[in-house]
């Protein structure tokens, strides 16, 4: 399973910046954003949380818009290569925001209903990509 910028431990939930860059000390893939996968992924996401695209972007903190958020913050880093920090500025959020929204659909994914959920939003934003081989990867 993909991890999301969780320290080892020593400090509680912290992260190094260098972590955002790199995965085991080797440069990562991450990238910032293209706008088109932006506008993508959160009608994605707002279409499987029967939300409006808008709300992905407000700076409510309404339940069930803040779990639609995280998710997407989530697909953003973990499926599309993104760095925390343009994941999390994707949704008008910070770094340690998007570590936290990260957190949290890990935490969340063990219930089978919520990363079914997942996964098809994983696998929605992959088709829309014509990227067949992330599907399912996680």
């Amino acid at each position: 399973m993909a991890r999301c910028g969780r320290g080892n431990g020593s400090m509680g939930n912290a992260t190094s910046p260098a972590n955002d860059r790199t995965v085991g000390g080797v440069p990562s893939d991450r990238h910032d954003p293209d706008p088109k996968e932006q506008l993508n992924l959160a009608a994605v996401v707002a279409r499987a949380f029967r939300l409006p695209a808008a709300d992905l972007l407000a700076p409510t903190r309404r339940a069930d818009v803040a779990l639609a958020r995280q998710v997407a913050i989530y697909v953003a880093h973990v499926g599309l290569a993104e760095t925390l920090t343009a994941a999390g500025r994707r949704f008008g959020r910070d770094r340690s925001t998007a570590a936290h929204a990260c957190r949290r659909v890990e935490d969340r994914r063990d219930d089978p209903g919520f990363d079914g959920l997942v996964a098809g939003i994983e696998a929605a934003v992959a088709h829309s990509r014509g990227n067949a081989a992330w599907e399912g990867v996680r």
